[in-house]
């Protein structure tokens, strides 16, 4: 799941492409509420750039994704709150969810009284077209689901599995958007095809697109489930961090997930009853893939020895405000907390430090040399590295500096390129980058962590988009087949053995340097809407792109309600 938008703030920015400033006479200023008058609307925004007009759900460079209101508009059969990952998922669409003990089976009933937006029924052919659809097409299928039969029988639907599905149910069931067969039979390339016009079975409807503010209403009639309060949801694509949090510090955009330094003065201060911050944890984490097709750092040495001189101390103070991704401590990967009881034996205890001149021994007995203080490569050539995030992606860049400045401490000269967000991320999936900060997919187990960087069955050929992980193209069938031990395990005990051999290989061929952990969290204002989640209270994520999103809409009230 692509839940990774942050960005600092600094100085007061534009909207993308339409030259208008992110406070006074925003199109998302609630004014009737300021008035004192009926709660108009929320209004949501994410600090990425021109976004592009299209609301097709699988694509996830478009609109709807990059914003997440193709969650307001489709939904999944259940709803997983990643907060609480290992709670059972929340039926939706499927009123009934019934995993078989091997997790190869799952018994769906589909939920009486559902419509697609335009009047239509919503039917258990519907859900199986959807899967279908999905099974035959590599490019929709990213989770790699291996499917083996999708039927019908009424209202219920009966879906097997190749292998277990223990470490990617709530993906199946929570991370799919269903989707009207009368509708996406016609499409041509549901992978790539354009959709302006959504039709869908949530509670919204999407009623105008601009980069300004794109708009979505609360359907009339014909929403299954609760009708929402907020009647109108308005999302703008802010051109970076700069306008983002200047919107949410003037109460021009009431929720978003961005990063904010000194979130505490810059944000909170400004109206500290209203303005809140929540970044609940989740076992997913942020780090830099190595692309391990290129040489030397297809050498498993030179990235262990780049590994021991990362600062992530100075990343998480400097880049991360000291509170947005917790630094990651333990040489497995794994979030301190959250991560702590999948360490495997070998492991406990072991935590990073910064050592330069270990890291340079090693380097030595590997076979690389140094020309004063440059090094150089077993064939003699010096090591170079491009690090690549997007511009606007300031903890990013920030982060991207210091392992620039952290390399050159065992001779290896990096340079930063600020690519924008969808150039970026089409070079990260077709392989063509050296370096790149990101994140991992988050699961109920560290099973997602792993498998988003060393698994075989995400590996594409160069050129070839890989959509869901393996973005540094690491091989390693002992990693592959260890993975597949553990999502197959039926016991703990072999969860344990499969877990302790992807965590060996993680730790010693290093496909990733682990900087920060993950957050599902916002930034959010009190002051017209309330019943967000909190810590006493995590019904939900709290970032607006998560699927999980659609729970914190429907349970929004007006504040003066």
């Amino acid at each position: 799941m692509q839940r990774r938008r942050l960005f600092a703030l600094a100085l007061a920015g534009v909207l993308a492409g339409g030259g208008l400033a992110a406070c006074g006479d925003s199109p998302n200023d609630n004014k009737n509420a300021a008035n004192g008058g009926k709660v108009d609307f929320l209004s949501i925004g994410m600090p990425n750039g021109t976004v592009t007009e299209n609301n097709n759900p699988f694509i996830g460079t478009s609109a709807g994704a990059s914003l997440g209101y193709r969650w307001m508009i489709y939904e999944p059969l259940g709803q997983w709150n990643n907060t609480k990952p290992s709670e059972p998922l929340t039926p939706w669409l499927a009123s009934e969810i019934k995993w078989s003990a091997d997790y190869k089976t799952v018994d769906l009933v589909i939920r009486d009284g559902a419509t697609w937006s335009d009047g239509k029924p919503l039917t258990a052919e519907d859900v199986v077209f959807t899967h279908t659809m999905i099974k035959g097409n590599e490019a929709l299928n990213i989770f790699a689901i291996p499917y083996e039969s999708i039927t019908a029988d009424g209202n219920k639907v009966k879906m097997t599995f190749k292998t277990s599905q223990f470490t990617t149910h709530h993906k199946v069931i929570g991370q799919t958007p269903i989707v009207p067969k009368h509708i996406w039979e016609k499409i041509a390339d549901p992978a790539t095809d354009t959709i302006k016009e959504p039709v869908g079975s949530g509670p919204y409807v999407l009623k105008s697109f601009s980069q300004q503010a794109t708009i979505l209403t609360a359907r009339e009639s014909g929403y299954w489930g609760t009708k929402p309060a907020v009647k109108e949801l308005r999302y703008t694509s802010f051109a970076d961090n700069n306008a983002q949090a200047t919107a949410l510090s003037s109460g021009a955009s009431e929720w978003s997930f961005v990063f904010i330094p000194n979130y505490q003065q810059t944000f909170v201060a400004k109206d500290p009853e209203h303005f809140k911050v929540w970044a609940p944890g989740v076992l997913g984490i942020h780090g830099l893939y190595i692309n391990t097709t290129k040489k030397p750092f297809d050498d498993p040495k030179l990235r262990q020895a780049m590994n021991m001189v990362i600062n992530r101390n100075d990343i998480f103070v400097q880049a991360e405000a000291a509170y947005f991704h917790p630094e990651i401590k333990s040489v497995t990967g794994l979030p301190e907390g959250a991560g702590d009881a999948y360490i495997a034996d070998e492991y406990k205890g072991k935590t990073f430090s910064v050592d330069a001149p270990g890291a340079k021994k090693l380097l030595e007995e590997s076979g690389y040399k140094y020309d004063g203080t440059k090094l150089l490569d077993k064939s003699g050539k010096p090591v170079t590295i491009k690090l690549t995030d997007p511009g606007p992606w300031s903890d990013y860049q920030t982060t991207l500096e210091i392992i620039k400045s952290n390399l050159a401490e065992i001779g290896i000269e990096a340079t930063v390129e600020k690519p924008n967000q969808n150039i970026w991320d089409a070079n990260v999936q077709k392989g063509d980058f050296e370096a790149t900060l990101r994140w991992t997919n988050g699961g109920s187990t560290p099973f997602d962590i792993y498998q988003t960087v060393m698994d075989g069955d995400l590996y594409k050929p160069l050129g070839t988009a890989a959509q869901q992980g393996n973005f540094g193209r690491f091989q390693s069938p002992e990693a592959t087949a260890a993975l597949k031990a553990y999502s197959n395990a039926t016991d703990e005990t072999a969860r344990k053995t499969a877990l302790a051999t992807i965590q060996k290989i993680f730790v010693e061929q290093a496909p990733m340097l682990p900087v920060g952990s993950d957050n599902v969290g916002g930034a959010y204002s009190t002051k017209n809407w309330v019943g967000w989640p909190s810590d006493a209270d995590s019904y939900a994520p709290l970032q607006p792109t998560q699927a999980g999103a659609l729970t914190v809409v429907l349970k929004l009230q007006p504040a003066n309600s």
